[in-house]
């Protein structure tokens, strides 16, 4: 198994690139017991960032609801992606961008202490076509958390914790990934992106309350209406996802992937990968093909 302990190369650490083996940090470092650091995956595609100012700004949005400033802007934070990207020599890369408090100070409501950063990134081809294999999910025990109860809007460490437990049950039990509801027994999101639904000419997505907004949704959402789709954001039950004609998942780890399939005891339900999964798959992978200058603005709503 990869581990960067045992990696070449080098990191982007607090505004300098080291090697992979000097990036270290305290055991005591309070981002580390309380959850609070924020982070971003963002994909390169012929060493380019793809919607990388939408992850930055998002990495800041995410810092300042756990009560901290990022103290890099957007654009000082790609170029230095650039940076690592150009460094260890990759062209289609993850990247992943973290910030967090660092060991000065362990309590929980003192805001004294350095704000440090990081960005690493590693080889990481553009996912295989799932092809009519697709995606097969398993109905979690886990529920996603009431939006009073935690900033469901930002990428923080600590929301991480339900998608991996959800996700390795999910893997035991022989499934791709998990699916969360909410509270109400309504449809959230896959542990890996979000998930929407076809009904016919129009695009249904759950709207994002409880769980974290997809900016690579937002971008299929654009490339849906190019085509002349609707896209509606609502309450989704599970009788709607068992009645849609088709289902798809979408994130920046996975692209746009269609799935087949939903199970967990008595409930169960399956799916054709249709011709709207598919066009909208090659319409995302030829987008990643134009080159989007990092001074460009993806913004996103409701955060």
């Amino acid at each position: 198994m990869f581990s960067f302990d045992d990696g070449d190369g080098l990191i982007w650490l607090d505004g300098a690139l080291v090697p992979v083996l000097e990036a270290r940090i305290h055991c005591l470092t309070p981002s580390l017991h309380r959850g609070d650091a924020v982070f971003e995956g963002i994909r390169a595609y012929g060493g380019e960032l793809f919607l990388g100012d939408a992850h930055f700004e998002r990495l800041a949005r995410s810092a300042s609801a756990m009560g901290y400033a990022i103290p890099r802007s957007p654009i000082e934070l790609a170029k230095a992606a650039e940076a690592v990207l150009w460094a260890n020599e990759l062209k289609d890369a993850c990247i992943r961008a973290i910030a967090w408090r660092g060991s000065e100070n362990l309590s929980a409501t003192d805001s004294d202490g350095n704000i440090h950063m990081a960005i690493a990134a590693w080889h990481q081809p553009a996912p295989a076509a799932q092809g009519e294999r697709g995606v097969r999910l398993h109905l979690s025990l886990w529920r996603r958390p009431h939006p009073e109860t935690a900033p469901i809007a930002a990428r923080c460490a600590g929301l991480e914790l339900i998608g991996a437990l959800a996700r390795r049950a999910a893997r035991d039990a022989g499934f791709d990934d998990a699916l969360l509801l909410d509270l109400q027994d309504q449809v959230a999101a896959p542990t890996t992106g979000n998930i929407v639904l076809v009904d016919r000419q129009t695009l249904v997505s759950p709207v994002a309350d409880c769980f974290l907004d997809s900016i690579a949704k937002r971008h299929v959402f654009a490339l849906a209406r190019k085509r002349g789709l609707a896209v509606v954001e609502r309450k989704v039950s599970l009788a709607d996802l068992r009645a849609a004609d088709e289902v798809f998942m979408v994130g920046t780890t996975v692209e746009v992937a269609p799935i087949v399939a939903l199970e967990n005891g008595a409930c169960r339900a399956r799916w054709a990968v249709g011709p709207v999964t598919r066009d909208l798959a090659d319409d995302f992978r030829a987008s990643t093909e134009v080159r989007i200058p990092v001074s460009s603005r993806f913004k996103i709503t409701g955060f």
